[in-house]
This record gives C-alpha cells, sequence and structure tokens, in this order.
C-alpha cells in the first residue's frame, strides 16, 4: 500500500509541476492581447478565451498534490494543539471530508464533461473552440484528488505503525 500512496503522489506532484507552467501561457497571452489591443488597436478574439480555458487545469490539477504538501489555506488552531490519537482522528477527518468534497464534485462534474465530449461543446463565441478538454479536467482533477486523499490515509496510519 505504501509504495501505491508513494506512486499516487509522486504522478500529482508531476500534474502539479507541468500544471505550474501554465501560468506563464496565461500571462504570455493576456500580454499579447494587451500590446495587440493597445499598441496595434487590433484586439484578438481568441487570447482572453484562451487564458481563461488554461486557467482551469492550472488551478485544477494542483489541488490533489497540495493536498499531500498542507498547501490548500487550512485553520490549524485547533489541530496544532492536540496531539495522539485526537490529532490522528482529525487529520483522518479532514481526509473524509477532502474525499467527500471530490466525490461529490466526480459526481456532477463527469455527466457535464462526457456530454461536453459527445456533443462536441463549443464556447459559440466568434473563435468557437470546444470546450470539453477543459470540461473534462474537473472529473479528472476530482479522481486524482480523491486517489491523493486514500494516500494520505496511508501515509497516516503506517506513520502510526512506524511509531510501535
Amino acid at each position: 500500500m505504501h509504495k501505491l500512496a508513494l506512486g499516487i503522489t509522486a504522478m500529482n506532484r508531476f500534474l502539479f509541476e507541468a500544471a505550474k507552467w501554465l501560468v506563464l501561457a496565461i500571462a504570455a497571452l493576456m500580454l499579447y492581447e494587451v500590446i495587440s489591443r493597445y499598441s496595434f488597436a487590433s484586439p484578438t478574439s481568441w487570447a482572453p478565451e484562451l487564458a481563461t480555458l488554461l486557467f482551469g487545469p492550472f488551478f485544477l490539477l494542483g489541488g490533489p498534490y497540495l493536498l499531500h504538501s498542507g498547501g490548500h489555506v487550512s485553520v490549524d488552531l485547533l489541530t496544532d494543539r492536540l496531539q495522539g490519537t485526537t490529532k490522528k482522528a482529525f487529520i483522518v477527518a479532514e481526509i473524509i471530508l477532502a474525499v467527500a468534497f471530490g466525490g461529490i464534485l466526480f459526481w456532477f462534474a463527469y455527466p457535464l464533461a462526457v456530454d461536453s465530449f459527445n456533443y462536441r461543446e463549443t464556447s459559440f463565441t466568434s473563435w468557437n473552440p470546444q470546450i470539453w478538454p477543459s470540461k473534462a479536467v474537473l472529473p479528472l482533477a476530482m479522481a486524482l484528488l480523491i486517489m491523493q486523499s486514500f494516500a494520505e490515509l496511508v501515509f497516516v496510519f503506517l506513520e502510526e505503525e512506524a511509531k510501535r
């Protein structure tokens, strides 16, 4: 189980490392748009929309690894003061909440992503790109979040066994 948990974490770290570079693409697109609009009086119809479509994967693919690294915003006022079994119980409860959150979002997002793919949904703008790839990222990210949550459970319980 430990190797599987390490593998899940490594995969999520890889996706996090890849997705973080999307912010540079988004910044470059917006810079291009600003220069086109104000220097050449020739705004693009596609650059702001592409930046918006890239922001979803940038934001969502980092989440599962941030769960592992503790990078999410959290209120640790209570858990920092706890010790031993009580602290582990709070950590397990947090992980269960993460699984519930990911499961609910997956449950509702997956059919929307499948329908978007089947219908070849577009944005209905002048550029009109297909948007199913962006919609598919949400259920993928939630599946990765659920997998990482189970990996975190393994880490919590293996840490407990290592202390014995």
